[in-house]
């Protein structure tokens, strides 16, 4: 498959995975309802999050924190879309799932920023006595990909 082509797949997957998702929580959840799938361990929540990862600038009342958060998303976009769809350079499979997943994943929470004012949330996980804050199946995407990105880095580190 082209590697365009299959990097635009994924980035499409991915979106309409969280969009599907998220719709899904939002028909069938009222917010901070909670069901319960592994106790103690695992739950769906309906969390909306008006900031960035892990609730970052969420207890702002700005009014210019939507526009940064979906400046910086934009931000983000651009550099991995332009590493991702440069012409000529050539990238291992690790590095181009990698960036189509973190941009697949940025455009989810974009949408939800642009169009709700807030990012929905639903998997909620306990470690113990830490609550890890709750998130979605675009942030899943960026944190994969990112793994992916320091994998990929130590496997070619030295070379050219």
């Amino acid at each position: 498959m082209n590697v365009r082509l299959r990097s635009a797949a994924i980035i499409a997957a991915i979106v309409i995975l969280d969009r599907i998702t998220k719709l899904y929580i939002q028909h069938n959840f009222s917010p901070w309802d909670m069901k319960p799938v592994i106790a103690g361990f695992f739950n769906i929540v309906h969390a909306e999050n008006p900031g960035a990862a892990f609730g970052f600038l969420s207890e702002s009342t700005s009014k210019w924190r939507s526009l940064f958060l979906v400046g910086v998303s934009l931000a983000v976009m651009a550099i991995i879309g332009t590493m991702l769809f440069q012409p000529g350079v050539k990238k291992s499979n690790i590095l181009e799932t990698a960036l189509a997943l973190v941009f697949g994943g940025a455009a989810g929470n974009m949408f939800d920023r642009l169009f709700r004012g807030t990012v929905t949330d639903f998997l909620q996980f306990f470690f113990g006595n830490y609550e890890f804050p709750s998130f979605n199946a675009a942030d899943s995407a960026i944190t994969v990909g990112a793994c992916l990105l320091i994998i990929d880095l130590w496997q070619n580190r030295g070379k050219d």
